[in-house]
């Protein structure tokens, strides 16, 4: 079964939270709850029972809402095992390549490190549908608080490689300040400057910006794409490794 119904819960500042909801079982999911009242307000307008609470790594406006979800619910916490002990609540452990199934949907784990030591992303491959948490933005990648540019290049190298169709529901929303940094490093590149374009226009509405689609990032997104020949003329890299081009990028929006 692939259907999965996808509720975008803002909340802090910039923050999204996701309802994931298996319709042909009701099981329901959320991933990265940051404060659990927003969670609890939107499960009782659909009626919806919480089984399950997906981390993607420790930081606590991804963590926040855990206990107090765990103990209104009794909904099963599960995060990623290289990073277990900063888990609240934690009750199932999971690494690259396990499986989590909710309901009748089945969502494949990748350990993705880099912004954290233990992150980790879950791909529901039948709905098109990749939480990534803070290693892959709109238009971004997470900072490195805990790991290498060759770790993150890794691992965004694993996500990249997803197919086309591929929703990537990240944590923030972030995709406005991403492009204008992102046209520094790529200014001629006419697909960067449409989607900057249209990202202004949705938050001139107050729209959201999340999800997009993997084959937009793959376009569009610096951090993806370190074997550009342009950004590599842009940078003055044009020999470098992959991973050597990425940190540079990484560095500069670090800066900017």
């Amino acid at each position: 079964m692939g259907s999965l119904e996808i509720v975008q819960i803002p909340v802090l500042t910039d923050n999204y939270v996701y309802l994931v909801h298996e319709p042909s079982t009701g099981a329901t999911g959320v991933v990265d709850p940051a404060v659990a009242e927003p969670v609890l307000a939107a499960l009782g307008t659909r009626s919806w029972r919480l089984g399950h609470i997906l981390n993607t790594h420790h930081h606590g406006d991804h963590v926040g809402g855990n206990l107090a979800l765990k103990q209104a619910t009794g909904a099963t916490v599960v995060g990623p095992r290289a990073d277990a002990a900063r888990i609240p609540g934690l009750d199932v452990a999971v690494g690259d390549g396990e499986t989590v199934r909710l309901g009748a949907a089945e969502a494949t784990v990748f350990d993705v490190p880099g912004h954290t030591r233990g992150h980790i992303a879950y791909w529901f491959r039948a709905a098109d549908a990749l939480f990534c948490g803070d290693t892959l933005f709109a238009l971004g990648c997470g900072r490195l608080f805990e790991g290498t540019p060759v770790q993150m290049w890794a691992s965004l190298t694993k996500l990249r490689g997803l197919p086309d169709a591929t929703r990537v529901y990240c944590a923030h929303e972030y995709t406005q300040s991403n492009a204008r940094f992102a046209l520094t490093v790529e200014p001629d590149n006419a697909a960067l400057v449409a989607r900057a374009s249209a990202v202004d226009a949705a938050r001139a509405r107050g729209r959201p910006t999340v999800p997009s689609t993997l084959v937009e990032e793959r376009a569009t997104n610096p951090f993806l794409r370190p074997d550009s020949a342009a950004i590599r003329r842009r940078l003055g890299l044009a020999a470098a490794e992959d991973a050597a081009v990425f940190a540079e990028v990484r560095r500069r929006k670090d800066q900017f």
